[in-house]
């Protein structure tokens, strides 16, 4: 019982923040601080992620099967993926990225982007994502995508932000936000399927299915609210909701 409350947990941290810009890997190294969860092992996290792949597919059916037939739309989206690739494997590789998971970094990053997301929220709208998402578009919103790598930035945030800066509406740049989550999650799902299978374990395989359900449940849920939000509002309550967990975590370090 206790396990599938610590899913449930983890997979609503998951499937709501990793699609606001309010970053998914600050909230759980933060929670991680305060609670220690015995299943928050890579398998889970892995599977976690799997949910919020499914419901992005299945939230964005009709576009995704679209783009599928489109190489030029597909071909930017790979333009944009491509500079997160080699930095975050140096990272990785280096063992820097385990250096920045901490609340000091999260506590800047999250102030300093989230200043940064509210100053690219006053852009006036120009470009249509239909005609206007071409290759240098594509090119300058991968680059921002590596800030993302810092822990605090949000991924979700950083490329919403770009696309804003480069003219785009909240909703497009936020539906461009989605599908260059694709790449990166399918990636990590086909991991973890791997070592689900490699494992071969019941309780295991259980735990993952849980988290699988939970984490698309919560990540569905969370786009069409996100969403129909952004047609409507600005993002200033994210702007807000940023600076006071910047000021919780600064307030963990410093005082």
């Amino acid at each position: 019982m206790l396990s599938s409350i610590e899913i449930l947990i983890l997979s609503a941290v998951q499937g709501i923040s990793e699609f606001l810009p309010i970053s998914s890997s600050a909230h759980f190294v933060l929670i991680s601080k305060k609670y220690v969860f015995a299943n928050q092992n890579l398998l889970i996290d892995i599977c976690l992620h799997l949910g919020s792949l499914l419901a992005i597919i299945f939230y964005f059916r009709n576009d995704f099967f679209n783009f599928m037939q489109n190489k030029n739309f597909l071909f930017k989206i790979l333009i944009s993926t491509m500079p997160i690739i080699p930095v975050g494997y140096l990272l990785y590789h280096t063992g820097l990225i385990d250096k920045l998971r901490n609340l000091e970094v999260i506590g800047w990053a999250s102030l300093i982007f989230g200043i940064f997301l509210y100053i690219s929220d006053k852009k006036k709208i120009e470009k249509k994502l239909d005609s206007n998402f071409n290759n240098k578009s594509a090119l300058i919103i991968g680059l921002f995508q590596v800030l993302s790598l810092i822990p605090g930035v949000s991924r979700s945030g950083i490329t919403i932000t770009s696309g804003r800066l480069l003219g785009f509406n909240r909703f497009d740049s936020a539906k461009i936000s989605f599908f260059l989550a694709i790449p990166t999650l399918s990636a990590a799902s086909l991991l973890g399927i791997y070592n689900i299978y490699k494992v071969g374990s019941v309780e295991l395989n259980f735990l993952a299915v849980i988290a699988v359900i939970f984490s698309f449940i919560f990540s569905y849920i969370t786009i069409v609210i996100f969403l129909n939000f952004i047609k409507k509002f600005s993002l200033k309550i994210f702007v807000v909701y940023r600076i006071i967990f910047s000021l919780i975590a600064l307030s963990i370090v410093y005082l």
